[in-house]
């Protein structure tokens, strides 16, 4: 593997004793050429597809979030309500949940989303889903009743009840107001919801790269980054998680790199090594599990898909689990990931459905 993205460096001897501890964590950036793909590593994990059974009758859909509840055992998905596609025109509940061993528990939701995405379970045990669209032409043509849906935030009790939503139903644009096709959501310790923002088309002019960053009532605080391709802007923010210190990982995954900020949105530095980064995961110890959906010949050449772990100490990837294999010859792998008490992870599936876990042994 080539020289690490995250170079540390030193304001040198003059700083004081605390200045020296934030000039420890800042970094220069060494370039995606000097990174050798990682596609290779110890795999001590048996992979269990299929894993969960959703209600007699109801498929799995297209699966993009997945998160541990509190007890630490029990286990949360979102799908596109048994569907590829999307939810317009179905009251299927995308919002399930599951013991540890797969049994179907709960569902809510139906009726309230276009394309749920992230999911993130609080402190408390609420539930926070972000909806990454708003109907196409087709669809709004198909439902007209439901074109008002989609680019919101939504959080809901375990019980299903609504107790907050972000944004403005239908309508993308700016905080405070509203966001533009949210992808997924993260709250700190005092309560504090970061938003990333946007699942728009990279390629298009009026893309949106963000993190909006509101109080615990829903009052902006302000936002972080911007769109573009250097330190502290993104493309894509598809996932986010804190570390052990309160610093913000960030999954920026169409600029194929995790970047490492302050709350405040203030640049540390970068890790290039875990690739095209979808969903992320972090244990006690600052170890990182990060699921790659996406990379082949075309969107990132050389990689492979499949889940990278490695410390954010040194950004070094030391275990790698291929992605599934499929009549494709990329194969595929999930976008949102996550880990129980025990070690085991989970990933849910967008292109082959459902969810994954992962057992290690």
């Amino acid at each position: 593997m080539g020289m690490s993205a995250f170079v540390k460096y030193s304001f040198g001897a003059a700083l004081t004793a605390a200045a020296m501890v934030l000039a420890a964590q800042m970094t220069t950036v060494a370039q995606t050429s000097d990174i050798d793909p990682v596609n290779s590593g110890e795999n001590p994990y048996r992979t269990i597809r299929n894993w969960g059974t959703p209600p007699e009758g109801r498929p799995w859909g297209a699966a993009n979030g997945v998160a541990i509840d509190p007890d630490g055992t029990s286990v949360w998905v979102v799908d596109r309500c048994g569907t590829r596609e999307g939810c317009v025109g179905t009251d299927v509940d995308p919002v399930q949940k599951f013991d540890a061993d797969g049994n179907f528990l709960t569902s809510f939701g139906g009726g309230m989303f276009v394309w749920p995405h992230g999911l993130h379970v609080d402190a408390e045990g609420n539930i926070w889903v972000a909806d990454s669209r708003r109907p196409n032409a087709m669809e709004r043509e198909m439902f007209p009743a439901e074109q008002n849906k989609g680019s919101v935030v939504v959080k809901f009790s375990p019980q299903g009840e609504v107790l907050m939503t972000l944004g403005e139903f239908g309508v993308a644009g700016d905080p405070p107001a509203r966001l533009t096709d949210p992808t997924t959501v993260l709250t700190d310790s005092n309560g504090d919801v970061y938003v990333a923002e946007s699942h728009t088309d990279v390629e298009g002019p009026n893309l949106v790269g963000r993190i909006s960053v509101f109080d615990r009532n829903g009052h902006f605080l302000r936002t972080i980054g911007r769109t573009g391709t250097g330190p502290g802007e993104f493309r894509t923010p598809h996932g986010m998680v804190f570390d052990s210190a309160g610093r913000l990982i960030v999954a920026d995954r169409h600029n194929h790199r995790i970047q490492i900020l302050s709350k405040q949105g203030d640049y540390i530095g970068e890790y290039r090594e875990f690739s095209r980064v979808s969903g992320l995961a972090i244990d006690a110890n600052d170890t990182i599990y990060a699921a790659d959906s996406e990379s082949d010949d075309r969107r990132h050449p050389g990689w492979r898909k499949g889940i990278r772990i490695g410390n954010l100490s040194d950004g070094r990837v030391t275990i790698f689990i291929p992605g599934h294999e499929t009549e494709a010859p990329e194969g595929a792998m999930g976008e949102g990931i996550a880990i129980d008490a025990a070690g085991n992870l989970y990933t849910a599936e967008a292109t082959v459905r459902g969810v994954s876990k992962y057992v290690r042994e």
